[in-house]
């Protein structure tokens, strides 16, 4: 199951109170978990008994392998060639098995469709399921429950089912809060779809360049993008050089591991503050910390 996870207050403002939404202390390491466990627990006996399948880049593989290990299914996981190995490791060692295949989202879709078809599993989205994006939702009812006077909540933005869930969670809630999404400038496909009304794909030779490994899916999804187009406010997009950043300071600030991924929503506040909506208190979301320990170290050095 996924727990609970707190809202950290971070010390350092800029005129705004900020608290990070520690999801990189999930058991996986992810907030994948959520909607991979909302997916499985609603299939039938029937279908668990048939297994599942999924693709993912790292952190629903995890997510996966763990829920359908906790629910006694077997569960089959197509993840890239360029896969952070811890996030490899983990997803193997909760008893996966996995297919290795090439680097683009297309590669992964197609690899997991033909096994479904061959071996009749059940697929498990990533993103572009509704009960996916249900539980991915939580996260903005606990933020709200939380801190009730939240202004704006901060989310990163990938394949779409966690900003969607979030953004709808909050707004049926209290329509006042702003939801804004944070992505990369390499892989500001979901910004470049919500500006211009339609989903747009990135090359992804260009998305992959990124260090967020878990933001490169792309194009969004389709149920994502409906729920984006209706519920999220903005999408904003952060550099390279700023999403390492923003992992030395969470790290020195409130001692908690942010993967690059994770760090996008708060580098947004850290250095974007003035493209953000007016706001008193900031919740942004903390993805995951799946990092590898040399990636880490690398960013960790800064040269003098």
């Amino acid at each position: 199951m996924a727990v609970r996870t707190p809202l950290l207050r971070f010390s350092e403002t800029q005129g705004f109170d900020l608290f990070l939404k520690a999801e990189c202390l999930q058991p996986v390491g992810s907030f994948k978990l959520r909607g991979a466990y909302n997916k499985i627990a609603s299939l039938s006996d029937a279908e668990k008994r048939r297994g599942v399948i999924a693709h993912s880049s790292g952190n629903h593989a995890q997510g996966v392998a763990y829920a359908a290990r906790a629910q006694g299914v077997r569960a089959t996981i197509v993840v890239p060639d360029n896969i952070p190995d811890i996030k490899l490791k983990a997803t193997r060692s909760y008893g996966a098995d996995v297919v290795i295949v090439g680097p683009a989202s297309a590669d992964r879709v197609k690899k997991a469709e033909e096994l479904e078809a061959q071996y009749g599993f059940v697929p498990v989205p990533p993103y572009d399921d509704e009960k996916i994006i249900a539980g991915q939702g939580t996260i903005g009812l606990e933020i709200l429950e939380d801190m009730a006077d939240v202004d704006l909540v901060l989310a990163p933005v990938s394949g779409g089912g966690l900003i969607s869930g979030i953004a709808s969670a909050i707004k049926q809630s209290n329509p006042r809060v702003k939801v804004i999404g944070v992505e990369p400038e390499l892989a500001a496909d979901a910004q470049a779809s919500l500006h211009q009304k339609q989903r747009v794909t990135f090359p992804a030779e260009q998305v992959n360049r990124t260090i967020a490994d878990g933001l490169r899916a792309n194009p969004v999804g389709e149920i994502p993008f409906a729920h984006i187009m209706k519920f999220v406010d903005d999408i904003v997009t952060v550099s390279e050089d700023e999403i390492r950043e923003s992992m030395r300071r969470i790290l020195s600030t409130v001692r908690i591991v942010a993967e690059p991924s994770g760090a996008a929503a708060p580098a947004a506040a850290f250095f974007h503050a003035g493209e953000l909506p007016k706001a008193r208190k900031i919740a942004a979301v903390v993805s995951g910390g799946n990092v590898d320990p040399r990636m880490l170290a690398g960013i960790l050095v800064i040269e003098r």
